[in-house]
């Protein structure tokens, strides 16, 4: 007997273990999505983001041979008690030019609740939750939809996301 594996939907999570001496200053990130949300504007370049970015693409390429391209990238502030809608990453009508990873990194994070829904053959409309701490990246597959709760009262959720396409 043989098996084929004709589809599969991973999901890859991990905290970022920097080299000594090149840690990823998160304070900076922060500040630099802050600052993007309030002036309404693109995420500015920064190495702190580049350093992320570099090693979110090289551990996924070394462990799992998939090489990531850049796509978009912006940053999220959720409010205490913030649900947002469904996010789909992918545009249904558009899949040849959709992302096929959505990435999110807890620049700083706490009680933060990613909600994750798929479909398992005939059993529909599944869910599984990962809990986005801080200095953490939660990798799924941009055309799964996804819920982020904010589920706690006192303070604001820092969101690094970038969208990747694959080759």
């Amino acid at each position: 007997m043989k098996k084929q594996v004709l589809s599969e939907q991973a999901i890859y999570f991990s905290s970022v273990s920097m080299p000594k001496g090149f840690e990823i200053n998160r304070d900076k990130l922060e500040a630099d999505i802050l600052q993007s949300t309030i002036k309404n504007s693109k995420l500015s370049f920064s190495k702190d983001y580049d350093m992320l970015n570099t090693y979110i693409k090289d551990i996924i390429g070394v462990e799992y041979g998939i090489k990531l391209v850049n796509k978009k990238k912006y940053g999220n502030v959720y409010k205490p008690d913030q649900i947002t809608p469904p996010l789909l990453t992918a545009d249904p009508a558009d899949l040849k030019n959709s992302p096929d990873y959505t990435m999110l990194y807890g620049v700083k994070t706490q009680k933060c609740i990613v909600k994750i829904y798929y479909d398992d053959n005939r059993r529909k409309n599944k869910s599984k939750n990962f809990e986005l701490k801080n200095n953490m990246f939660l990798i799924i597959p941009a055309t799964n939809m996804y819920v982020i709760s904010n589920e706690q009262k006192n303070s604001l959720n820092f969101i690094q996301t970038i969208f990747y396409e694959s080759y």
